[in-house]
C-alpha cells in the first residue's frame, strides 16, 4: 500500500491540477464569473482533498482484504473513479446551489459537468500518477 506521504502527494497534486484546469473550463462553460467559479472550485477542491484521502484509503484496505492486492485493473480502475465522483457529488450541489444562488437543477448540471470532468481528469491522473510512482513491490 502506498504511504500517507505519498497519499498527500497524490491527493493535493491531483487537485492543484484539477483546479488549474477547470477553473476557467467551468467560467467559461456556464458564463459565470471566474471568482464565482473559483470560490465553489476551491470549496468543492478543499472537501475534495478530504474525501480523496479517505476514499483511497478505505478502497485500497478493501482491495487488499477482499483481492489480495491494491494494484487496479482497468475495470477497478472505472469503478472505482465513479464511486468516488457519486459521493462527491452527494456533498457539492448542496453547496453550488446555495452559493452560486442556482436552483437545485441548474446545480446539478453544473455539478454533473465537474463530476463528467473529474471522471475522467481522475481516470487520467491516477494512471499517470502510477506510472510516475509505481506501487512498490509488496503491495
Amino acid at each position: 500500500m502506498r504511504t500517507t506521504g505519498d497519499r498527500i502527494r497524490h491527493a493535493l497534486s491531483f487537485e492543484i491540477i484539477g483546479l488549474l484546469l477547470i477553473v476557467p473550463l467551468a467560467a467559461t462553460g456556464f458564463g459565470v464569473h471566474l471568482q464565482d467559479v473559483g470560490v465553489v472550485a476551491i470549496a468543492a477542491a478543499t472537501l475534495a482533498t478530504l474525501w480523496n484521502y479517505i476514499y483511497n484509503l478505505g478502497f485500497d484496505r478493501l482491495m487488499m482484504r477482499w483481492m489480495g492486492t491494491v494494484h487496479k485493473t482497468l475495470p477497478v480502475r472505472v469503478l472505482h473513479a465513479v464511486l468516488f465522483e457519486t459521493g462527491l457529488l452527494m456533498v457539492t450541489l448542496p453547496f453550488i446551489a446555495w452559493y452560486l444562488g442556482m436552483g437545485l437543477w441548474q446545480a446539478l448540471l453544473m455539478d454533473i459537468a465537474f463530476a463528467v470532468f473529474y471522471l475522467v481528469y481522475a481516470f487520467v491522473f491516477n494512471w499517470s500518477y502510477d506510472q510516475v510512482f509505481p506501487l512498490p513491490k509488496e503491495a
